[in-house]
């Protein structure tokens, strides 16, 4: 197939994915959620309700909104009593624009409306699907630049197909590459994780994946300690692309969350001194160091830590 044919491809999937999606939301109906306004006239009031004191330039760029047709929109809004106007402090030649007490009374409704229908979507899907579809519209306003860098946001997930392997694999590559770990680490990773796939109990231990951008960042496993009543966090990984977002915090939060209601009296982990993001992510969850030891593991000189924390 041609470069041409792969383009035009393309082309027509992400104008069927408009066709799909405009319809999909009702933005082909007269009224918007049933409601008197057009989608364009909806969003405007959205953005009214976000913040007082937008300017109509302002408004107008945030939505990439023709000046024309929003300044005939906002003078029947204001002839209907749903905004108000008045001089703006810093430059007289702009006026701050604010819904009025009967315009968020007349939004109220597409608000309640539009929470209602994207929940009922999602209803219709199982817990993974819907994490797939929303990192799925991630990706797509991340690929698009609609999504600042330092606003990037990421889901946890439990694992899918190929996730445990991922996990594996990952923190071989990882932990060769950061603290020159080789075999037989990615052994004991592979070990881990087969024995949470062949033992899994769904009442007492849990696995979550984090997603940014439709690529897994991140894993950590909840498990059953040996030890009646205890769980051991397990394989707490977060790839460098997903650094800074603190998502090894909120993998930690997830663990200690899911054993307190599962009923667990304690949480234990094991890791090394070398690790310091990880060690400090522990500490300030209130976990203690209990133990160390040096020894000589994956060809490398280290310090094993042991750390528990009482639920």
């Amino acid at each position: 197939m041609s470069s041409t044919d792969t383009a035009a491809m393309r082309v027509d999937a992400v104008r069927r994915f408009n066709r799909f999606y405009t319809k999909q939301i009702g933005v082909l109906r007269k009224g918007y959620l049933d409601s008197p306004f057009s989608l364009p006239e909806a969003r405007i009031l959205y953005e009214l309700t976000q913040r007082d004191g937008l300017t109509a330039a302002g408004i107008a760029a945030t939505l990439g909104l023709d000046q024309g047709y929003l300044s005939r929109t906002l003078r029947d809004f204001e002839k209907r009593g749903l905004i108000a106007r008045k001089p703006s402090k810093t430059d007289a030649r702009q006026s701050l624009i604010s819904l009025t007490a009967r315009g968020r009374k007349v939004f109220a409704p597409i608000e309640t409306r539009s929470q209602h229908d994207a929940g009922a979507m999602l209803e219709t899907l199982g817990d993974n699907d819907q994490a797939r579809l929303v990192g799925a519209m991630t990706t797509i306003e991340t690929l698009l630049g609609m999504t600042p860098p330092d606003e990037r946001r990421y889901i946890l997930r439990p694992p899918r197909h190929g996730d445990l392997g991922w996990m594996v694999t990952s923190h071989a590559k990882l932990y060769a590459r950061e603290y020159g770990w080789v075999e037989p680490f990615e052994g004991l990773c592979a070990q881990i994780v087969a024995d949470f796939a062949n033992n899994y109990d769904p009442a007492m231990e849990r696995c979550w994946i984090a997603e940014l951008g439709g690529e897994n960042v991140g894993s950590i496993m909840l498990v059953k300690d040996d030890r009646p009543g205890i769980a051991r966090i397990r394989l707490l990984l977060v790839d460098p692309k997903g650094r800074g977002l603190g998502i090894g915090t909120r993998l930690v939060d997830e663990c200690v969350t899911f054993a307190r209601q599962a009923g667990y009296r304690g949480i234990t982990l094991w890791t090394h001194s070398i690790l310091t993001a990880a060690r400090h992510i522990y500490a300030k969850a209130g976990f203690t160091l209990t133990a160390s030891e040096k020894k000589k593991s994956w060809s490398q000189d280290v310090v094993a830590e042991y750390w528990d924390m009482a639920l």
